[in-house]
C-alpha cells in the first residue's frame, strides 16, 4: 500500500517515490516470471488530479524461467512502465452519467483510493505479465531438443539419427535379423549347378 496523504487533493501536486518491495506470489506465467519474494524496484510519480491520483511508474525485477525449446533455466532483467489512475472514492457522481451498458463496465474497471492509500499490486501484476515473452528462449537460434531421443541439440551440433522411411521400417527389422545367418534368397553355390549337368 502506498500513501498519498502528502499530496492532499490539490490538482497538480506531485510526489516521487522509490521503493523496493518483495514480489508477490504468482507474478508471471507458467514458463517465466518473477520469483516470489524477489526484489522489485519501483520508481513512482504520484500526481494529484481532479478525479484522483495518477500513478506513473517503472518496475525492475529479475525474471527466472526456462527456455521453451531446450528447457534450460534462464534468467533476465525485466523493466516495465505503467500508468494508472486511482480515483477518489467520493468523486463527484454528478459529473458521471448513469450506469448503463459500457459505462457500468468502465466503472467496474476503475481503481479507487482506500482513504489515502492505494494498492499497486494489481497494476504491477498486469504490467509485468503483459510484458513477459510468451515463449522465452535462451538464445534466438536455440535448436531445442532432439525429437527422437531428447538430447539438447546445442550441445552436439552434429547430432542426428538415421532416418528410415516409415513404409520400410518393418523390412529393416527383417534385414537386421538375417545379418548373422545366411539369407533365405541367396543363390546356391556352384556345386549344385555341376550336379545338374
Amino acid at each position: 500500500m502506498f500513501d498519498t496523504r502528502e499530496l492532499g487533493r490539490r490538482p497538480g501536486a506531485l510526489k516521487r517515490v522509490s521503493r523496493s518491495i518483495p514480489a508477490p506470489q504468482d507474478l508471471g506465467i507458467e514458463v517465466i516470471g518473477v520469483a516470489e519474494g524477489a526484489t522489485v524496484e519501483l520508481d513512482l510519480r504520484l500526481e494529484s488530479v481532479m478525479e484522483g491520483v495518477l500513478v506513473t511508474g517503472t518496475a525492475r525485477a529479475p525474471l527466472t524461467g526456462e527456455c521453451v525449446r531446450c528447457l534450460e533455466p534462464l534468467g533476465r532483467e525485466l523493466e516495465v512502465d505503467f500508468q494508472e489512475m486511482f480515483s477518489y472514492p467520493d468523486a463527484d457522481d454528478r459529473s458521471r452519467p448513469a450506469d448503463t451498458g459500457d459505462d457500468a463496465e468502465e466503472e467496474e474497471d476503475m481503481l479507487f483510493l482506500e482513504g489515502d492509500l492505494f494498492d499497486l499490486e494489481p497494476v504491477l501484476r498486469d504490467a509485468v505479465v503483459l510484458a513477459l515473452p510468451l515463449q522465452p528462449v535462451c538464445q534466438e537460434d536455440c535448436p531445442g531438443l532432439c525429437a527422437e531421443c531428447g538430447a539438447r541439440l546445442a550441445d552436439d551440433l552434429d547430432h542426428h539419427h538415421e532416418s528410415v522411411d516409415i513404409r520400410w521400417a518393418a523390412l529393416q527389422g527383417l534385414a537386421g535379423s538375417n545379418q548373422d545367418g545366411e539369407m533365405d534368397n541367396a543363390p546356391r553355390s556352384g556345386g549344385d549347378d555341376s550336379q545338374e549337368k
